[in-house]
C-alpha cells in the first residue's frame, strides 16, 4: 500500500495565515456594526424614546415586560456583550502575526 498524503489545506494548517486587505476591511466593518449595536442596546432602553416607539405599540399586552427595569437591564447587558466582542476583535486584529514576532536572543 502507498502512504496517504494529506490534502494541501491540511498540510499547510501550521503555516501562518496572511490577512488580506479584504479580510481586514470585513473585520473592521464587523467591529463597527458590533460596537454600534452594542451602544444602541446599552443606551436606548434608558432614554425617554423607549416608551414611545412603534414596537411597544404592536404588543400592548407586553407593556409590563417592556417597561420592566429587568428587561431593560437585560438589553443593556446584551449591549455590553456586543461592545466586548467589538473590542476583542480589535485586539485580535492588532495582534502581530506569528512570523513577525521577534525572538529574544540570549
Amino acid at each position: 500500500m502507498q502512504p496517504v498524503t494529506p490534502p494541501a489545506s491540511v498540510a499547510e494548517a501550521g503555516a501562518p495565515v496572511k490577512r488580506t486587505w479584504v479580510q481586514r476591511l470585513g473585520t473592521l466593518l464587523f467591529v463597527l456594526v458590533c460596537f454600534e449595536v452594542g451602544a444602541f442596546l446599552l443606551l436606548f432602553p434608558w432614554m425617554d424614546y423607549w416608551d414611545h416607539n412603534s414596537i411597544a405599540a404592536l404588543a400592548p399586552w407586553m407593556r409590563g415586560v417592556w417597561d420592566s427595569a429587568y428587561f431593560r437591564g437585560a438589553l443593556s447587558g446584551l449591549g455590553l456583550v456586543n461592545i466586548y466582542i467589538a473590542l476583542a476583535e480589535i485586539f485580535r486584529l492588532r495582534r502581530p502575526r506569528p512570523d513577525r514576532l521577534k525572538v529574544p536572543v540570549l
